[in-house]
């Protein structure tokens, strides 16, 4: 069968694994200058999916789709360094302050003027908002079928494929038709490494803003080399209404955040005594931690 045409959602989030006492400001955000910017976990396992169905099916083609400010590119190459083929910064002030109805529209806007695809593949959720809205809500945009929770494609067809599923109580199999936008479970495969060769060809890769912002005077590349230009998208290259972008379209309002650091005390070291036993378990009720 011929090549299949796979766009991958990616996003580069704050790493919220580890964080620490000064991960929030004193409003409540999420302060991003402390925390390290990485490639979204589960977006990672997406990748991976892609890159196994690349592997089986020669002639496919894949694209990464992120949107974010400028430094969002660098999620791009990431997945040049692993295999991808090419990607696209869905990038303006415009889309600032979105939440996931405003993430969706303008991520489908988007695909629309990419042209045709074959297969959507985004990880279940972020790690910065847990929410698991953002595929699917794509996918009622553009008006796909989907298949959520997926960790492993077991064949494609020609108009089908076949996927399992993880759910809380096992697995399931499910087909589903082409084209088709699939949200992909951390327990599907981890991203491969990035690969010599392709960091060698992609380490110059850059958007337009980019390059304008470099001190290093490589411009001569991006005319021989077209395969290094990232492409920057702006509000001005998708047909959208501004109503439903940023701010404006985001419907969601945070009422309250609380701060909750856990930190380590002082160790307690018990006896094997049921006088230990006792105190302890005194202790965790007096503190509500139990009971």
């Amino acid at each position: 069968m011929k090549g299949l045409r796979i766009i991958v959602l990616a996003k580069q989030v704050p790493d919220t694994r580890n964080v620490g006492k000064d991960a929030m400001k004193a409003d409540g955000t999420v302060n991003r200058a402390v925390l390290p910017a990485i490639f979204n976990p589960e977006d990672l396992n997406a990748l991976e999916l892609a890159l196994r169905v690349k592997d089986e099916i020669p002639g496919t083609t894949i694209t990464i789709l992120t949107m974010g400010p400028g430094r969002a590119a660098e999620i791009i190459r990431e997945g040049l360094y692993r295999g991808a083929d090419g990607g696209i910064l869905l990038t303006d002030r415009a889309f600032a302050g979105s939440d996931t109805l405003a993430t969706s529209y303008a991520l489908s806007q988007a695909i629309k003027e990419m042209g045709e695809f074959d297969l959507i593949i985004a990880g279940r959720q972020a790690i910065d908002g847990d929410t698991a809205q953002v595929g699917p809500q794509v996918a009622e945009k553009l008006g796909l079928f989907q298949v959520t929770y997926v960790e492993a494609v077991l064949k494609i067809e020609k108009t089908k494929i076949t996927v399992r599923r993880r759910l809380d109580n096992g697995v399931e199999t499910v087909k589903a038709p082409l084209p088709l936008l699939l949200t992909v479970n951390s327990t599907a495969p981890d991203c491969r490494s990035r690969n010599a060769k392709l960091l060698m060809k992609y380490k110059h890769a850059r958007t337009v803003t980019e390059r304008q912002a470099a001190t290093e005077d490589y411009l001569y590349l991006y005319d021989s080399r077209p395969f290094l230009n990232i492409h920057e998208m702006t509000v001005n290259e998708i047909k959208s209404e501004a109503d439903q972008l940023g701010l404006l379209g985001s419907p969601t309002k945070v009422k309250r955040i609380e701060n909750v650091i856990l930190q380590a005390k002082d160790a307690k070291k018990l006896t094997a005594a049921d006088k230990g036993i006792n105190d302890l378990m005194k202790e965790l009720i007096d503190s509500h931690v139990i009971g």
